[in-house]
């Protein structure tokens, strides 16, 4: 089993398998915190999915495009934990 079997056929399910979950989690979610895990999460995920493609099609460039993408996700994640707790703060 090469480096690209391996990818395709376990890590890819793997992570389409826990996107599908983490969705769930995102639409069921009771309460906002729990939404920004999840779409922070998903945007993580989708970051490895992007990195799969770009080892197994050997595309360098989508490796700065998934780190642009962690960088906004990480500074997105941040702004709404801010927004929440002064909100909560206020009330």
């Amino acid at each position: 089993m090469t480096v690209q079997d391996y990818l395709y056929f376990v890590i890819l399910p793997i992570l389409v398998i826990s996107m599908l979950l983490v969705f769930y989690r995102f639409l069921k979610g009771p309460s906002m915190p729990d939404r920004i895990v999840a779409v922070d999460l998903l945007i993580t995920i989708g970051i490895g999915i992007i990195a799969i493609y770009s080892i197994v099609s050997n595309r360098a460039p989508f490796l700065d495009i998934a780190m642009v993408l962690a960088l906004i996700a990480f500074l997105s994640t941040v702004a709404f934990s801010y927004y929440i707790e002064k909100k909560n703060k206020q009330e």
